[in-house]
């Protein structure tokens, strides 16, 4: 996958501007104050689902290590590593391989991460910060989560063209014809 034309068709459907970038690095070390208390209420959320508690308490310091890492992801929102370029691109595109590997679907990241949409809400409202920024941050948060999704769509189609042999058109094809049958 292309990473970083998918991260400019991205950036086209969801209008997110030079302006919105400008915004959210100008905000960068706000956003970094508030990553861990996101975090709590990231896995917060995930963890009252039983079988998501299961897998990010899997492995001996897996929620640890999670944690950190949404920390990181949450500050580079808005640093955008390189202008929200290759790099932003292909980190976003690794966040959501891993996901698909350790078995976070979009059925719970979803809700987890409207869960921090509407906490940061809370937050941008309460310090006083700008409905541009909230706005910005929106955009952004919704950039990355169709990355993570997008993920899901990649690694399956790849597997079962890799595991069937058949082409893209008749895999598509397929999929188009059972939706219809739906």
């Amino acid at each position: 996958m292309d990473t970083l034309a998918f991260m400019n068709k991205l950036e086209n459907r969801f209008s997110f501007t030079p302006e919105d970038k400008s915004i959210l690095t100008s905000n960068a070390d706000w956003g970094l104050e508030i990553a861990s208390e996101m975090a709590d209420h990231f896995y917060s959320y995930l963890g009252r689902d039983e079988e998501m508690n299961a897998i990010l308490n899997a492995t001996e310091g897996r929620i640890h290590r999670l944690r950190e890492t949404f920390i990181h992801w949450f500050h580079e929102m808005f640093t955008g590593i390189d202008d929200w370029g290759i790099g932003y691109s292909k980190s976003r595109w690794q966040i959501g391989i891993v996901h698909v590997k350790i078995g976070i679907q979009p059925q719970h990241l979803v809700p987890a991460m409207a869960t921090v949409v509407h906490e940061v809400g809370k937050k941008l409202k309460l310090e006083g910060k700008s409905e541009e920024l909230k706005e910005a941050l929106g955009k952004i948060c919704m950039i990355d989560l169709a990355f993570i999704e997008q993920s899901y769509v990649e690694v399956s189609t790849s597997a079962v063209l890799r595991e069937t042999g058949w082409s893209a058109v008749l895999f598509k094809r397929l999929v188009t014809h059972g939706a219809e049958s739906m």
